[in-house]
């Protein structure tokens, strides 16, 4: 079963477009340094929020990744347009 990050945030209406510029160069740094890494959707809430889905193979891919933090720069990229953190979960996708 895989592992499923839920990550909850806000964006400031003009970084919007920043946070979206640089999420394809995040996603392809997932694939090539995060092992363990499936798939991700992001997801605009009302209120200047987002969830971003990641779908990670086992709990243990998904604890090395949020070791690494930004450690690319498209990574570190969409993480800076980031305003707040609101919630993030980890769940088992059954």
């Amino acid at each position: 079963m895989s592992t499923i990050e839920l990550t909850r945030f806000k964006v400031a209406d003009d970084k919007e477009a920043e946070l979206l510029a640089a999420r394809p160069e995040m996603l392809a740094d997932f694939a090539a340094d995060r092992a363990g890494f499936v798939a991700a959707q992001l997801v605009r809430l009302p209120g200047g929020e987002w969830l971003d889905i990641v779908e990670w193979e086992t709990p243990e891919d998904f604890a090395a990744s949020r070791e690494k933090g930004g450690n690319l720069p498209g990574i570190a990229r969409f993480f800076a347009a980031i305003e707040s953190l609101v919630s993030a979960e980890e769940g088992t996708l059954v």
